[in-house]
């Protein structure tokens, strides 16, 4: 039977949290023993009824061992500080060419979903050596999507987006766990992670040639009815959605927000919250009308016509 004291390191950042981790251990322990030891020792050699001299007999600059104890623990813990705040922006930055996987959480599975239109259920394929960035969101109460050989966990959290940025570098399948107490069968919602070679995931998003999901996303789009508003040919004054992803909005308030997913979801579900300059509140809510994995093929819709100027509109 091999025993690990964790578990393998399989993405790229795992070592260097692993490095972290046994680097503040090392020092816990160091400031443990500078401390602990000689208490423990004076505590002996001065203890009650024993003869010792209990008199300050050598000049001590007092204000050099404190400077000295006080500046080398700063020194210390301000290295690891930048060296653990360098690591945090690199795993919540996700690099060009990552792979994008959208998450759902909800009592008591997680349900995936790939650009390409794959969908899968407590499992998730990727492959070696690729960037992934994970788009995960609750539907109903918080979850925590957490893969131990990755060194990676982040709160999915209902009515909020949050990412997660990672590459694996080591193929086999690992564990996948929800770490946030959801429920009754909290301890039933796992599942597994398999990192693939980039052919045999190429392989395997291709089976059963599902639909893209941003297609799907444009089939919802004219099925829910948005094209009556926000198509090139409606009678209806609704903001354009083409060109729209990765831009500025202005407001009717007088100011900007950025039109990323958290934008388009709030578009959707509470459009009143952000009206924009020039148009009037008019869309209806579909929050509790729409799921969450529609929301975001909605998005991808969106997001795939990024480019295109609405027509109308100077080119």
């Amino acid at each position: 039977m091999n025993f690990h004291l964790l578990p393998p390191e399989a993405s790229a950042v795992a070592r260097e949290s692993d490095w972290m981790f046994w680097s503040l251990t090392a020092l816990s322990l160091l400031i443990c023993g500078l401390v602990f030891l000689p208490l423990c020792w004076f505590a002996i050699k001065y203890r009650r009824g024993r003869k010792v001299d209990r008199k300050l007999t050598a000049e001590v600059a007092m204000w050099k061992i404190e400077v000295t104890w006080t500046v080398i623990p700063f020194v210390i813990a301000m290295g690891l500080f930048t060296w653990s705040a360098d690591a945090f922006f690199r795993m919540e930055t996700p690099p060009p060419g990552a792979i994008e996987i959208n998450v759902v959480g909800k009592q008591w599975m997680w349900k995936l979903q790939h650009a390409e239109g794959a969908r899968e259920i407590n499992e998730l394929h990727i492959p070696r050596g690729v960037p992934v960035k994970l788009t995960m969101i609750s539907q109903d109460v918080i979850h925590d999507f957490f893969v131990p050989a990755f060194r990676m966990k982040q709160d999915v959290v209902p009515g909020r987006y949050t990412t997660e940025c990672f590459t694996p570098i080591k193929t086999g399948r690992y564990h996948l766990f929800c770490a946030q107490y959801c429920g009754t069968t909290h301890a039933a919602m796992i599942g597994w992670v398999y990192v693939m070679e980039p052919q045999d995931y190429r392989r395997w998003l291709q089976q059963g040639s599902p639909e893209p999901l941003a297609a799907r996303g444009e089939a919802l789009f004219h099925t829910l009815g948005c094209s009556g508003c926000h198509g090139a040919s409606s009678k209806i004054h609704a903001p354009p959605i083409e060109g729209v992803y990765g831009h500025l909005v202005p407001l009717e308030t007088k100011e900007f927000v950025m039109a990323d997913d958290k934008y388009i979801r709030d578009s959707i579900v509470l459009p009143a919250s952000q009206i924009v300059a020039g148009y009037q509140n008019l869309m209806p809510s579909f929050k509790g009308r729409i799921s969450e994995e529609d929301l975001m093929a909605l998005t991808a819709y969106i997001k795939s016509i990024a480019d295109q100027t609405p027509e109308g509109y100077p080119k």
